[in-house]
């Protein structure tokens, strides 16, 4: 039989603790190949964690799935795990960031409240539920344990959304939001090519745009001209370009540089398109 997956995603960083998580899940779980999607999302950064794994499931085998960003740690906040259509289990915080995911997996089928004690560690902290709840469910379900047996059911209802911004096409221009910011400076809006050629017309090569960026907590909102391009090598050392990313989604970019830096934005910020 094929060894089981377990992907991992937190905002623990460069520490000790996603080796210790690890560490428990083999413990459980020996065979387990243990897929690390990242372990430097912004910190408490819900909205983050719940991007990078929804842009990441789809590329990934059917598996269990652990995401720990979880500034509600210790709360009244609930631990999760969903079954989806997929086949997958998505394990983590009851603060939205599974839901996402769960929805490009062919939708939540199956949620349970993580209330079986005998499926944790023998001793449980009020700071370290990656540790000593979600890493030993996750490999208690590598292991084969039953969906079933983790816990009561949950009503799918019930459980707390995200969404991602949604981009309006209205007057000529595309109004969008900073979705994230890649680790290279890439900005990633919310929407498709489509949605932004529903906007302004066809996105021929070289097109310029008008790139409007709302102001921010400690930047005034500016304006910029910038092309369409296919790639960052289309345009000259330091250029700006908005671009379909990797993921199919809209993207604006510095050749060789930050375009976050240079446009001075951080995630949900408004951006909007049009015609130059």
């Amino acid at each position: 039989m094929d060894r089981p997956v377990i992907s991992f995603l937190t905002d623990f960083g460069p520490e000790s603790a996603p080796a210790i998580c690890r560490g428990v899940m083999l413990s459980i779980a020996r065979d387990a190949q243990i897929v690390d999607i990242s372990h430097s999302v912004r910190k408490f950064a819900i909205r983050d964690g719940a991007y990078l794994l929804w842009s990441a499931v789809p590329w990934l085998p059917v598996g269990v799935h652990v995401v720990v960003v979880d500034p509600g740690v210790g709360t009244d906040r609930r631990s999760i795990a969903i079954r989806t259509g997929r086949g997958d289990v998505l394990v983590g915080p009851d603060n939205g960031v599974l839901m996402p995911a769960a929805a490009v997996l062919g939708g939540p089928l199956e949620a349970r409240s993580l209330e079986n004690r005998e499926l944790h560690l023998a001793r449980t902290s009020s700071t370290f539920h990656g540790r000593d709840i979600f890493a030993p469910v996750a490999g208690h379900l590598a292991a084969g344990t039953p969906f079933q047996d983790l816990g009561p059911e949950v009503d799918i209802a019930d459980l707390v959304a995200l969404d991602f911004p949604k981009p309006r096409v209205a007057e000529g221009a595309l109004e969008t939001s900073v979705l994230f910011i890649d680790s290279f400076g890439n900005v990633r809006l919310a929407g498709l090519p489509a949605d932004l050629e529903a906007a302004v017309g066809r996105l021929d090569h070289g097109r310029a745009l008008r790139v409007e960026v709302s102001a921010g907590p400690e930047a005034p909102a500016a304006l910029y001209v910038i092309p369409w391009a296919r790639t960052f090598g289309e345009q000259p050392l330091g250029e700006l370009l908005v671009y379909e990313n990797s993921f199919g989604g809209l993207a604006i970019a510095v050749n060789q540089g930050s375009a976050a830096a240079r446009l001075a934005v951080e995630p949900e910020r408004v951006v909007r398109i049009r015609p130059a």
